[in-house]
């Protein structure tokens, strides 16, 4: 972004939480326009009008910043409806989460955030609490429900379930590396719930 494309600052401080919501912006968007190597402390900075010595002392690397910046970007794509139509509402799920991988751009970030954590602790950790970990819980409390309103099991292995139907994109994204769009999700999705009555 040039200087002249740079926001206008007025005169004194900018608001903690204008400031954090305008880093958190400036490193989803360059996290999915241009990737992991574009998150930068020196490139976020100029990008938001923001200091060095502000980032890092509110992130302990640009891979922990990345990470919250992609749960902060994807967060509002992926509701999780409660109809109560399980069925229904697990297939809206995976498909907004499919549409934010292919259509939305996602999958890149996504994939290089994953292979980045495994190097980078910081990353991990923040990796694990600010997405994996909230988005396993939205999960989980669907199917909660789902099992208070008798359309599963009570002893029905819920992490199980999750691990079926999201772990089916990542490893169609990550490993297989085919094209997401093939998958059925209906079909996933009947089967997930099926195993689970």
């Amino acid at each position: 972004m040039s200087d002249s494309h740079l926001p206008k600052r007025g005169r004194g401080r900018r608001p903690t939480a204008e400031v954090r919501a305008e880093v958190l912006a400036a490193t989803g968007r360059l996290l999915f326009e241009e990737g992991m190597s574009a998150v930068t402390f020196e490139r976020i900075a100029k990008e938001a009008g923001a200091s060095k010595t502000t980032l890092y002392k509110w992130w302990p690397s640009p891979g922990a910043l990345a990470a919250e910046a992609y749960f902060t970007r994807s967060r509002p794509l992926l509701e999780f409806p409660d109809t109560g139509d399980l069925h229904a509402d697990l297939v809206t799920q995976l498909t907004a989460f499919v549409e934010l991988l292919t259509d939305e751009g996602a999958g890149r970030p996504i994939s290089e955030l994953i292979g980045a954590a495994q190097l980078d602790p910081d990353l991990a950790e923040a990796w694990t609490h600010t997405y994996a970990l909230p988005r396993r819980r939205l999960a989980r409390q669907r199917l909660q429900a789902a099992q208070q309103a008798a359309q599963l099991s009570m002893d029905a292995d819920l992490d199980i379930m999750v691990d079926q139907l999201w772990g089916a994109c990542y490893h169609r994204l990550l490993i297989l590396k085919t094209p997401l769009r093939e998958l059925d999700i209906e079909r996933l999705v009947t089967y997930a719930i099926r195993g689970a009555q």
